[in-house]
């Protein structure tokens, strides 16, 4: 189920990506699950100054489209069109760049200083590896360390 629920989510995500891109927005992350009241497919959508309810009603209209025409899910579902918040999670390299100088909460995967959460100010990116500025000190990240990271508050 795992397997075909990602290969789902791959091929939507092939369509939506340049979708966005020519709407002026970006995709920042696709979710397909079970919930309380039945299956949700959720799209996180995001643009420089912020996500309008126009921008989702847009979106979803295009998504929805696709779809139907599609025919990629054979069970009922919702749709959800949103903004990521303002604690918006950071996927790609250009996030890690584009959201320099701002507060961070990463988990990692393997602990540093035995710690698996940091809460930092991200100051970029190197290669592949992050500079986070902790209370007392700078510490580099390598990218395939971090489980998830989000802005915070």
């Amino acid at each position: 189920m795992e397997e075909t629920t990602d290969r789902l989510l791959a091929t939507i995500q092939g369509f939506a990506d340049p979708l966005l891109h020519d709407m002026g927005m970006e995709l920042v992350e696709v979710q397909f699950r079970r919930e309380g009241y039945g299956w949700v497919l959720r799209f996180f959508i995001d643009k420089e100054g912020g996500v309008t309810i126009d921008d989702c009603a847009d979106v979803s209209r295009e998504i929805s489209a696709y779809l139907e025409v599609e025919d990629l899910i054979d069970h009922a579902y919702h749709l959800e069109v949103s903004s990521p918040g303002l604690e918006r999670p950071l996927k790609k390299k250009t996030d890690f760049i584009r959201f320099a100088d701002r507060l961070v909460r990463i988990k990692l995967r393997e602990p540093w200083d035995g710690q698996k959460i940091l809460i930092g100010t991200l100051l970029g990116l190197e290669g592949d590896t992050i500079l986070l500025a902790l209370e007392k000190e700078t510490v580099r990240i390598d990218l395939e360390n971090i489980a998830r990271a989000r802005l915070s508050l």
